[in-house]
């Protein structure tokens, strides 16, 4: 049995921390982050781009889906709308697969402070601020486990969502 977890939430909320973590505490687990097949400059979002990127993730998801290899693959983005979900998993194959999908949210205070230090620290620009502000409500709308991250450190956040199973 393989276990696809689907990670959601805003910007700066910690998606790819607990990515990161969960490859390392997960046996035989691979992370893929979603920005990472549409890393460009300039960012170009139309219909074209949106196109490839999905390609590209679900390529690559369907290529860890029938690896040999893994039994965890994990899988973050912004996720914020269940239109972008049910598009990606009608394209994989999932049929030995358990799905979990979740979705990570914080406070607006939070996620201020999380994406200043980013800022801060020079990982993100000022403008992710009010973009991933302006998504968390979209966020109520997906169909997923919701973990509240505000007050969890990310070993917290794994623990939770390993839990949720």
């Amino acid at each position: 049995m393989k276990y696809l977890y689907l990670i959601g939430g805003p910007m700066g909320v910690g998606k790819t921390a607990l990515g990161q973590y969960l490859k390392r505490k997960l046996d035989h687990a691979v992370f893929l982050d979603g920005d990472w097949c549409w890393d460009a400059d300039p960012f170009t979002v139309n219909d074209e781009t949106k196109a490839m990127v999905t390609d590209n993730i679900c390529y690559l998801l369907n290529r860890f889906l029938h690896s040999t290899v893994y039994e965890n693959i994990i899988f973050c983005w912004v996720l914020d709308q269940q239109e972008t979900i049910d598009g990606i998993l009608s394209r994989l194959d999932t049929e030995n697969c358990s799905l979990r999908v979740i979705t990570l949210l914080a406070s607006e205070a939070c996620l201020r402070q999380r994406i200043m230090n980013d800022v801060r620290g020079g990982t993100r620009s000022v403008d992710v601020l009010q973009r991933s502000l302006e998504r968390l409500p979209l966020y109520q709308a997906v169909s997923s486990k919701k973990v509240q991250t505000d007050a969890l450190r990310i070993q917290e956040i794994a623990e939770t969502v390993i839990g949720l199973f």
